[in-house]
Parts: structure tokens; sequence; C-alpha cells
């Protein structure tokens, strides 16, 4: 009877040490694994940007009358958005911000920047210079592109995911109210890919940007 006891003793006290055994070796390896990965930089610990679509080769117009393609932006980080000059909405304010977008990556040549013009039939490069010069713009890596509506319409629905579309006459409110447009910022890769967007009328809008490029010129 008492060799019995002694056995059930032995078998209760083996196994909790088991237990201690498995919970400090479950302990140690976790400590392991966080100290390893405290020591991997920011850009391996977060997700890829996702390559949400690929452009394809385009011809268009700057304010300094330059065709200007998808070769030009070859090796560059580049935001693009779209407008028309005559927009009595949200164009003259996302205009004043990429303008600090533009100053902010002033020293840096793989940054630059593109603006559409929904309005090509009055928004001639003439037109789109005066528009880039009461901005503010700098012309060496900002374009302001017109041209082809048809385009246009392809490189910025198709290509870079924005919307645009004619305002139908009875539901303008003032002459110049005649588009309907994204008023986000968007974002290229060195390969012309389209890797992020953003609401340009947001908070926060500027350090998510940032943000979005910063990762990019790493890649």
């Amino acid at each position: 009877m008492e060799s019995n006891v002694k056995m059930v003793r032995w078998v209760v006290w083996s196994g909790l040490f088991l237990v201690i055994l498995a919970i400090c070796f479950a302990f140690v390896r976790e400590q392991r694994a966080s100290i390893s990965t405290s020591n991997y930089p920011d850009s391996i610990k977060q997700d890829a940007l996702p390559i949400i679509s690929k452009l394809s080769d385009f011809t268009l117009t700057n304010q300094l009358s330059k065709s200007v393609g998808l070769a030009d932006f070859a090796g560059k980080v580049w935001f693009a958005d779209i407008v028309f000059t005559r927009c009595p909405g949200p164009c003259p304010a996302m205009t004043k911000r990429m303008a600090e977008l533009q100053s902010y990556y002033a020293n840096n040549q793989n940054v630059a920047f593109v603006t559409l013009t929904t309005d090509p039939e009055f928004d001639t490069p003439k037109i789109m210079e005066r528009f880039a010069v009461k901005h503010g713009a700098q012309n060496r890596s900002w374009d302001f592109l017109t041209g082809e509506k048809s385009e246009i319409v392809r490189l910025a629905v198709d290509g870079m995911k924005l919307t645009v579309m004619d305002k139908p006459k009875g539901k303008q409110v003032s002459p110049e109210d005649l588009f309907i447009h994204s008023s986000y910022f968007v974002v290229l890769d060195q390969q012309g890919r389209l890797r992020g967007t953003l609401e340009s009328l947001e908070e926060g809008w500027k350090e998510k940007a940032i943000g979005i490029a910063t990762e990019l010129l790493k890649e």
C-alpha cells in the first residue's frame, strides 16, 4: 500500500515538473523571438505596399508644350492627381497641397509630380502654365499634363484608378461646375506602378503621403 502511494506521488511530481519545464521553454522561446524581431528594420517588419495597377505608356503635353510619357518618370517615385483650372471646388486646395509636397522634396531628384486636367479643351499648355505659376509649382519636377481627352481618361481612370466624368448639365451649380473627379493623390513607384492612394483633403494627408513615398524610395 505504501509503495503505491509513493508511486502516485512520483507520477504527480514528475508530471508537475514536466509542465513547469514546458512553460519555461515556451517563455524562453518567446523572448528570443521578440528580441530577434526587434532587431529587424521597420521596412522588413511592415507589410510591403501592394501593387494596385501597372501603367501603360501614354503621350501627353505639359505646361511647357513638351511631350511627356511614362519613360520620363522611370526611376522616380511620383505623386499624381487630376483637376481642372476653372474648378470652383477642391482643385485649388489640392494643388496647394501638392505644392507643399513639392517643396518638401525640393532637393530630391528622385521624386516627381503630375497634375492631369479633366478639361483639355480649355486647359491648353499656356493655361496650364499660368495655373502652375499661380500655385508656385517648379517646372523641373512637376508636369501639368493636357492632351487628348481619351488619353487622359485612360491614364487617370484605367491606370491611376481615379474618378473622372462630365457633370450632367442639370446638376451643375455654376458655369464652371463641369466635372466630377477624385480629390485623391496617388503614388507611383519607379516602375510606373500604382502603389498607394490618399485623400488629399483629409487631416494627416501629408504624413501619409510622405510615409508612402519613403517606403517606395527604399525599394
